[in-house]
């Protein structure tokens, strides 16, 4: 394949990325399998590299939300309390939704405009002016459409996991963020989580020696919501579950991969991956169709297998394993396991540290936690705990999204940490559908992971965005 953009376009079917918000048929269709080797083999000139990028620094971010369902209101409301926000607009399809968070702001400095009654309304929306951030958080379809729309408009965009479900999106994502300078970051709030957010300083700060393998999850019982008529909109997130593979995979993967530094210093190589059977999705839909012809057609439909398990070789000789399980009836966990040439931590089901064949007691868990907790932490921890959102990660994510805005700082996530994070997804399905052989994983950073500089946690000369509560 020659190395350039023409045959990229030509090998994806995009008419060109330039003319991204056309029209949008081919970003809602499940990649093809036997397009994902042809895309792996794509070679990617990097146009600007949008890791470290520091973009203007904007001294209020103005801000609009798209998607208001089940995400959307507790992000509205958490950023409403960020100063130097300014909510300047709300969108959903449901206009009813649109109402009612626009009535949690009443009393407030955000008295946003209301876009919704069209698959569309969102376009609209992004097309104003006075915006600098738009806030995604939509059926997963969606994400790419309107991520690059954002930043071809001249915003930054935040989009919810995942921020791609296919390889052609993955690229879309990094040559408009890198066309535009413009980020687009996947709002992966478990990177902000304490215990990760802990292990990454611990490893900053060679407590691990060298990582030798990392482990991540997203071990969800999801069955009893995703079968619910009014949880997510027209079943959306239950017919995802058609397809088999690891298609959650960026919880659990996103920590591992900042500690262990990748697209910073080190890349993924390959992946492989295996799926059980299915032992719950069908059996419940026959269920439910038994009783309730709305099912009837979820019943004919084969679903993906409960477990999926992905092995990960990344070019500096380490390996991953990052499993998806939403349907089997076992506790939540993400596994959050950190294996070193000095030293073990886990987060499930509890979190523990060992420096060699024991575990380290409370109180020398309690001094370890005094000596590596992040600046970031200490500065808005106890705030986020109070604002909440996943036990104060999100609140923790969009503080810290925000005091990188205002100050003119590199994102701790950035275009290529979307990419991916998200491509092990479709990677993973080619995998599962073809006896779980290896394939490939993209560099979507054009070889610059070799001199990226890793994550950086401190908080010196900045972190100066206020709080306001109540």
């Amino acid at each position: 394949m020659k190395n350039n953009r023409r045959d990229f376009i030509k090998l994806s079917g995009l008419a060109g990325l330039g003319l991204i918000g056309s029209g949008f048929s081919s970003f809602r269709t499940i990649e093809d399998f036997e397009k994902i080797p042809e895309l792996v083999k794509y070679r990617h000139n990097q146009n600007f590299n949008m890791s470290g990028y520091a973009a203007p620094k904007l001294d209020q971010v103005r801000v609009g939300v798209i998607g208001l369902g089940m995400r959307g209101p507790g992000a509205v409301s958490r950023l409403s309390k960020i100063q130097n926000v300014e909510i300047k607009a709300l969108c959903d399809l449901i206009p009813e939704r649109v109402e009612k968070v626009a009535a949690l702001l009443k009393g407030t400095i955000h008295q946003p405009e209301k876009y919704s009654g069209s698959a569309y309304s969102w376009k609209k929306m992004i097309d104003r002016e006075d915006l600098d951030l738009i806030y995604i958080a939509t059926p997963w379809d969606w994400h790419t459409p309107m991520a690059v729309y954002a930043m071809e408009s001249d915003k930054h965009a935040a989009v919810e996991v995942p921020a791609a479900r296919t390889l052609d999106e993955c690229w879309q994502l990094v040559q408009t963020s890198e066309k535009t300078k413009k980020h687009c970051m996947m709002l992966e709030n478990c990177c902000y989580d304490f215990f990760e957010l802990m292990t990454l300083n611990m490893a900053r700060e060679g407590f691990f020696g060298e990582i030798i393998h990392g482990e991540g999850a997203y071990i969800h019982d999801l069955l009893d919501l995703n079968f619910a008529k009014d949880g997510y909109q027209d079943m959306w997130r239950l017919k995802e579950n058609f397809r088999d593979g690891n298609l959650y995979p960026t919880h659990g993967l996103g920590p591992i991969a900042q500690i262990m530094d990748i697209n910073r210093g080190d890349q993924m190589d390959y992946l492989t991956s295996l799926s059980s059977n299915d032992y719950h999705m069908r059996e419940r839909a026959n269920e439910l169709a038994e009783n309730d012809n709305f099912f009837a057609g979820f019943a004919e439909k084969k679903f993906g297998g409960n477990m999926n398990s992905t092995m990960i070789k990344t070019k500096n000789g380490k390996s991953m394993l990052i499993q998806h399980d939403v349907s089997s009836p076992r506790p939540y966990s993400r596994l959050h396991a950190v294996s070193g040439t000095k030293a073990f931590a886990q987060k499930y089901p509890s979190q523990k540290v060992s420096k060699g064949h024991s575990w380290m007691n409370e109180d020398e868990l309690k001094l370890l936690q005094e000596s590596y907790t992040p600046q970031i932490v200490k500065k808005v921890g106890e705030l986020a705990k109070q604002i909440g959102g996943h036990g104060g990660m999100d609140f923790m994510m969009e503080w810290r999204l925000i005091d990188c805005l205002r100050n003119g700082l590199a994102l701790d996530q950035d275009v290529y940490d979307a990419a991916l994070w998200s491509a092990v997804a479709p990677l993973s399905e080619w995998s599962v559908s073809n006896r779980s052989n290896s394939i490939d994983v993209p560099d979507f950073t054009g070889g610059s992971w070799k001199s990226n500089k890793p994550v950086d946690l401190t908080l010196d000369g900045v972190g100066n965005t206020k709080v306001v509560i109540g």
